[in-house]
């Protein structure tokens, strides 16, 4: 039975997609649920997965052609692996089927070997029975196999000087998933009055909270780990009910204010950053966060997240410290308003209460969009998260 094979039905926000690999080709033989090909939208690569045990026939959409919704891309035929598996049995059978009564076992076994055909060869035996030592004088006698030329491929081009002077390069086409992270930056920067805010945080009380609880935690909640961000998505939710500006977007001329808080954590991946979405994060507890996170993370690295995982938002974290940066200038993620970047924990030396310390001290950058958002509630809104972080309690007590 021939199945068509078409592309996903991609949302609204996808208008196409790209073929960026084929794993089979035309006669190999593909098991259920295996993955035929990889299509790479604006957002995500998705999967098109075996639908039964089978085989390629034909493949419509090369590699790096443009694909729509529900494009027809190949075809493949339902139940080829069996007989492709049969196949070489089916050979072997040929070759000893005629005159098979007159071969005995262990001819049988050299005809196979090197796939002969009984009926060339002469028999000596009783009854004209074809022994194994009438195979191997067939064998001696036959001519022997002209050597086949191997093909001249010339070898690729290695990364290596050529000329003096001249210094190794090598060009690569832009992914589309790639293509789009610029267009949103550059969409970013080019239509909204960016400004950044700063501001620093204590994360002691934090560091203590987890080094104190992090094990009765990880038990308590099916090996989740105790980590930063519950802490940090919990604090901005909060934060985000009480300026509801830094939650809003903007729609041409109009203002939307969303009465939910969904929260996007910016996650980066070989093939770019992509950015999942917690859906009503003030219905989330930290431990419900910290799986989520630990969830997309896991599943952003395979290219095994949704496209409706990262659609919509309300606000976005990203966490630059991780990679060991100590302060930077986070961009936009229109259509939201406002974006928080976290960054490296650094023990420095504070005044604390009139002492000198030293703290574990974090910067923390909020960029928004001036059009929208005041610099009088930006640097408040930062404020309260910071507020929120240094006295954990805050958090659990939504003060």
């Amino acid at each position: 039975m021939t199945i068509e094979i078409k592309a996903p039905t991609f949302p609204e926000s996808v208008a196409d997609g790209t073929i960026a690999t084929w794993y089979k080709q035309p006669g190999e033989a593909i098991a259920r649920d295996e993955i035929i090909v990889d299509i790479e939208t604006d957002k995500v690569v998705l999967e098109v997965l075996a639908p039964a045990d089978g085989s390629m026939t034909e493949i419509i959409k090369g590699e790096g052609e443009t694909v729509l919704s529900d494009e027809l891309i190949g075809r493949f035929v339902a139940g080829e692996v069996a007989a492709a598996e049969a196949a070489p049995a089916a050979a072997e059978e040929t070759v000893t089927a005629s005159g098979s009564d007159k071969v005995s076992p262990a001819a049988r076994k050299l005809i196979k070997e090197n796939s002969l055909n009984a009926d060339t060869i002469k028999a000596t035996g009783k009854g004209g029975l074809v022994t194994k030592e009438d195979v191997v004088a067939h064998l001696k006698s036959a001519p022997a196999p002209a050597p086949v030329a191997k093909p001249v491929t010339a070898d690729p081009a290695p990364l290596v000087e050529l000329d003096p002077g001249q210094r190794p390069e090598k060009r690569v086409v832009m992914t589309r998933l790639r293509k789009r992270i610029a267009e949103r930056l550059l969409e970013a920067t080019h239509t909204t009055a960016m400004l950044t805010t700063f501001n620093e945080v204590d994360m002691g009380a934090i560091m203590e909270l987890r080094k104190q609880y992090k094990d009765i935690f990880e038990k308590s909640h099916n090996g989740v780990r105790l980590g930063f961000m519950g802490f940090f998505v919990k604090a901005a939710t909060e934060a985000l009910k009480r300026f509801p500006a830094v939650n809003a977007s903007l729609d041409g001329d109009d203002i939307v204010y969303h009465g939910y808080q969904d929260i996007g954590v910016a996650v980066s991946t070989e093939k770019g950053l992509v950015v999942p979405v917690l859906r009503d994060t003030d219905q989330m507890s930290i431990a419900k966060v910290e799986d989520t996170i630990r969830d997309f993370g896991l599943r952003a690295k395979g290219g095994k997240l949704g496209i409706d995982e990262m659609q919509g938002g309300t606000f976005t974290i990203t966490n630059g410290g991780v990679f060991g940066s100590l302060l930077s200038t986070p961009i936009l993620n229109p259509p939201q308003t406002a974006i928080l970047g976290m960054h490296k924990i650094q023990e420095r030396v504070m005044a604390v209460n009139g002492e000198v310390k030293i703290r574990p001290m974090m910067y923390l950058a909020l960029s928004y969009d001036h059009r929208l958002i005041d610099g009088k509630e930006a640097v408040q809104f930062l404020v309260a998260i910071k507020e929120q972080l240094e006295e954990p309690a805050r958090i659990l007590l939504e003060l």
